[in-house]
């Protein structure tokens, strides 16, 4: 029977020979392997991962700390290790596995720059790997501060340091430890060192130090670097004379510094240089990764704002600049072809997202770029996750057009690849699609109709009942939407498949906005009197336990308005009033309520009270008479004279009520 083998690497004789000579009792010897190690390993990977498995680098690292080494031999075991460092990602997780990054981190501690320089870029080759742990440089306090000392020795240890820094600062917390240690002022006088891979390396660093963090930003503004503003040096640095890579590296630096709010939006440096620039970074000339970054970070400086959105939309024919990010072959046989593929697609789809944000002639433009909808159509079916939740996010940008969700949307039946998304998909896309879905279902859309057809209450029923507060928002906003205004049919349809019980739970849900919206969607289910009646008639009593609870509870004032709301809703029913006229406790409630000092609130009660004594209604005369004795007519009057002049409006027609 034939026996398989998996892959083993080939051990050549000379590997073996290699690790055999570390071994030497000579020094002299050891000193010579090693640097003949470092002579066969360079480019070849073969011999590197041989010389791992044989044990070659815990030797190396013993030689590497021993202080009875010679400084040649600790430099050359430094050296070596870098190279095997440099091979694959199995590479540097054997070599982290055997401690490599204490043992270099205690190397600097030497006085010796050379021997500091190797042990420096061989850190800097297995930090900047995508397999070594970052949090490794934090975990001893002493090293950041260390590493800042080191920074004026040399131009490579700038370089080094500087781009270790780059590559491990990915949380507020590194951000904080760097910032904290001086890196601003340590790093900054190097955006002008003569060496272009320091200044980039620096301005690298300031990019991931300024990204989403307000302190580091706000201080970065106030820094001069040989008497010049900070923000001016990286203002030079995007010159259509400097490399690409230093152009978009300062131009997300500002983008960061505006977005924390260091730079106001409409400063200069912002919109006739850095927006611009990132334009730039969005032409066919541009590499794919080049483009790709152009757009994701252009997407994110105009988010917030409508005016730099309205610049970048006619800067250099932006919006069918990004149609050509869809023409790159979707399929091929290359992995990373299709990734860059992906990539593009997700940025193009981002950027449309960001533009179309806010202005209608923008969306307009979008919608009417070359197969805009059939982009967004296929790229919510897309095998990458990361590209349905950019065409998701840009179709919810599009969405909130009334204009786009009454052409483009209907044409393009936009509905069915949104439910189909809805179906199984992680949370931050369901967030975006049912977000998108709450806008289709508002009452003007044309979609709303064929919606409700296909079945999608049980799924917005079961989004209710989602641990992420946002899904729960998401589905009783829908249910909302769906229920204005809505036939008598789809109204018990929403009541029977949310049920009483779940219905109750979100009107106690910790989450102001859920219990609004379940406020909202209740207010909208009890609209026009039949279904008012109806209603109350089979849930009136949890109904009005639910608003007992709230207006009793601990609400801020549009919680309450709105459940008085509802309370005056359920006045105007012809049935349903009576639950409020034989509870004695909600009418001193409402009384309550009309002596408040909110206008909204006694607006809202005085809703109420109208509702019940409204004249041309059955049994009219028996409640006029009850609310009088309770002391409503007292409160009306006092109301007649309230400085508002919606409430005093609002008291005076229901006085006119007893008068007529």
């Amino acid at each position: 029977m034939p026996c398989w083998y998996s892959e083993i690497p080939l051990f050549t004789a000379t590997s073996r020979h290699y690790v055999d000579r570390l071994f030497d009792p000579d020094p002299q010897n050891v000193l010579q392997g090693v640097i003949d190690m470092k002579n066969a390993v360079i480019g070849n990977n073969r011999q590197k991962a041989n010389l791992i498995v044989l044990g070659a680098v815990p030797r190396l690292l013993y030689l590497l700390q021993q202080s009875s080494s010679s400084l040649e031999l600790r430099t050359e075991c430094a050296v070596v290790l870098g190279s095997l460092a440099m091979g694959t990602e199995n590479n540097i997780k054997s070599l982290v596995d055997c401690h490599i990054i204490p043992a270099l981190l205690q190397g600097l501690l030497c006085s010796d720059l050379i021997f500091i320089e190797a042990c420096l870029r061989c850190l800097r080759t297995v930090f900047i790997s995508p397999v070594t742990p970052v949090q490794l440089l934090y975990t001893d306090p002493t090293v950041i501060p260390h590493l800042m000392s080191l920074l004026s020795r040399s131009q490579h240890t700038q370089e080094y340091i500087t781009q270790i820094f780059a590559h491990c600062c990915k949380t507020p917390e590194h951000q904080t430890v760097l910032f904290n240690h001086g890196a601003i002022q340590n790093i900054a006088p190097l955006l002008i060192s003569p060496s272009f891979k320091v200044r980039m390396q620096a301005l690298k660093c300031f990019s991931v130090l300024a990204y989403e963090n307000a302190q580091v930003s706000m201080t970065l503004v106030n820094v001069l670097v040989d008497g010049e503003q900070l923000s001016q040096v990286f203002v030079r640095m995007m010159q259509r004379d400097k490399p690409i890579e230093m152009q978009l590296t300062a131009a997300k630096c500002l983008t960061y510094m505006c977005r924390a709010g260091a730079i106001r939006t409409d400063d200069n440096c912002i919109v006739l240089k850095t927006l611009p620039c990132l334009v730039r970074m969005c032409s066919k000339e541009r590499l794919l990764e080049e483009r790709v970054e152009g757009a994701e970070t252009l997407a994110y400086l105009m988010e917030p704002d409508i005016e730099l959105q309205r610049i970048a939309s006619v800067t250099d024919h932006l919006v069918s600049m990004l149609a050509d990010y869809f023409k790159y072959p979707k399929t091929s046989v290359l992995d990373h072809d299709l990734k860059h593929a992906h990539e593009l697609r997700q940025a193009a789809f981002k950027l449309y997202a960001s533009l179309g944000s806010n202005d209608e002639d923008i969306r307009k433009k979008i919608t009417e770029t070359e197969n805009m909808m059939d982009r967004i159509v296929s790229g919510l079916s897309e095998s990458s996750i990361k590209v349905r939740l950019a065409a998701v996010r840009c179709l919810h940008s599009l969405s909130r057009s009334v204009q786009q969700l009454r052409t483009s949307f209907h044409d393009h039946a936009v509905w069915k690849p949104l439910m189909k998304l809805l179906q199984n998909a992680p949370d931050e896309v369901l967030v975006m699609a049912s977000s998108t879905l709450c806008n289709l279902l508002l009452e003007f859309s044309p979609s709303k109709e064929p919606i409700l057809e296909s079945g999608v209450i049980e799924l917005l029923c079961s989004l209710t009942q989602s641990d992420s507060p946002a899904l729960r928002v998401n589905g009783i906003w829908a249910l909302m939407n769906m229920a204005f205004q809505a036939d008598q049919k789809v109204k018990v349809e929403i009541v029977r498949a949310l049920g009483t019980e779940q219905l109750f739970r979100l009107l106690s849900d910790p989450d102001t906005n859920v219990l609004m919206k379940t406020l909202g969607l209740l207010r909208n289910l009890l609209s026009t009197r039949p279904h008012i009646d109806q209603v109350m008639s089979s849930h009136g009593k949890q109904i009005m336990q639910a608003v007992t609870l709230i207006l009793e509870g601990e609400h801020s004032i549009e919680v309450k308005e709105q459940t008085l709301c509802i309370l005056a809703n359920i006045a105007d029913g012809n049935t349903a009033k009576e639950l409020i006229m034989t509870n004695d406790d909600m009418l001193q409630k409402i009384k309550y309520y009309m002596g408040h000092s909110n206008v909204k609130l006694q607006l809202a009660a005085t809703f109420c009270i109208s509702n019940l004594i409204w004249n041309e209604e059955d049994g009219s005369q028996e409640r006029q008479d009850k609310l009088r004795d309770m002391g409503f007519v007292d409160i009306l009057h006092k109301l007649t004279q309230a400085s508002d002049p919606n409430l005093c409006d609002r008291a005076k027609t229901a006085m006119q009520q007893y008068l007529a």
